[in-house]
């Protein structure tokens, strides 16, 4: 089931319930994406921020704040904050995956070039620096500046974790907890965070982002040997470049010797040839890794909705349970 078609969409009910806080996060964000000297930064940050994305993390901060029952004006800051976390990493993700396209559209360093991406990338992080100051809160601080230092860090052990088949799924999980979950729940934690909400409630938030988080991760990693064009994804792409995600490592852990060769040539070395991507992919199926990795997506969404247990009834807590069955709706 496609996202963009399934008959129920929690994150357009998420919108709608959040249109005026959103509004103001948008504003909030064209203002600081601005810079008197160097009109390069606009340009190259309008092209990722305004190119359609869902502001699915933004709506985080702004849903677990409102459900907490805050109504002061920081939450705009911190939604803001987020989503140029985002943008920035994903500026410099399209730089060190060397991509061409995203949301189907030319990334910014083909546009541009890699040092501009960087560039950029490095600006819009200082500038979520300075909201988060603007908040006054120091706890809000350490959140965030440990959940980018979580991201760089996931995405360095993704580098050296790449195409190597000693890869075990205890890597790949700190992987995506870095790279992907960790921005989820740090945007659901400081939203109770300057609600002033206790610490168990806090934790309840940062459990559900992070379980959120993972399963996101993991549906999309098996939409690439298991997608469809409806989908947006491109069949295939994390194998041609070579990326051990979860499917894999279990078809490597049970591969015999012809087909751990198959692996080493086509992913270790990446001497891969027209046939191989089908090959992978009946190798997957032979071992039933794409069933269980289904699984898995579908037991970390259970976690996350679990998470949500201690949070008193609310209309956009039941949207944020219906998100995480929305998250795996793809690979039902």
């Amino acid at each position: 089931m496609s996202l963009d078609h399934a008959a129920t969409k929690p994150h357009e009910q998420l919108a709608a319930a959040l249109a005026d806080d959103l509004t103001a996060v948008n504003t909030m964000i064209r203002e600081r994406m601005a810079s008197e000297h160097a009109p390069r930064i606009p340009q190259v940050t309008a092209h990722l921020v305004e190119a359609g994305g869902k502001r699915l993390r933004p709506m985080l901060t702004l849903a677990a704040a409102r459900m907490c029952g805050y109504d002061g004006p920081y939450h705009i800051h911190l939604a803001a904050t987020v989503e140029f976390i985002h943008t920035a990493t994903l500026l410099h993700d399209d730089v060190v995956d060397e991509s061409r396209q995203r949301r189907g559209r030319p990334t910014a360093n083909l546009l541009w070039d890699n040092t501009s991406s960087v560039l950029v990338g490095d600006y819009l992080f200082a500038r979520s620096f300075q909201l988060m100051v603007e908040t006054g809160s120091l706890r809000v601080l350490d959140i965030l500046a440990n959940a980018s230092a979580t991201i760089a860090e996931g995405e360095v052990l993704q580098l050296t974790a790449a195409a190597d088949l000693a890869t075990t799924e205890e890597i790949y999980i700190k992987v995506v907890r870095g790279k992907t979950a960790a921005l989820f729940s740090a945007a659901m934690e400081v939203g109770g965070e300057i609600a002033g909400q206790d610490a168990a409630t806090k934790q309840a938030l940062f459990d559900y982002g992070d379980a959120l988080g993972v399963s996101f991760q993991i549906v999309d990693d098996l939409l690439d040997y298991g997608g469809t064009e409806a989908t947006g994804k491109n069949i295939g792409d994390d194998f041609r470049e070579r990326k051990l995600t979860l499917p894999v490592i279990r078809a490597v852990a049970a591969a015999d010797a012809d087909e751990r060769a198959f692996w080493d040539r086509t992913i270790q070395k990446g001497r891969q040839e027209d046939a191989d991507l089908d090959h992978a992919i009946s190798l997957l199926h032979r071992h039933g890794t794409l069933e269980s990795t289904r699984a898995d997506a579908i037991a970390w969404a259970g976690k996350a909705k679990d998470a949500l247990g201690v949070i008193p009834d609310h209309a956009l807590k039941t949207m944020l349970v219906d998100l995480a069955d929305y998250v795996v709706a793809r690979i039902r």
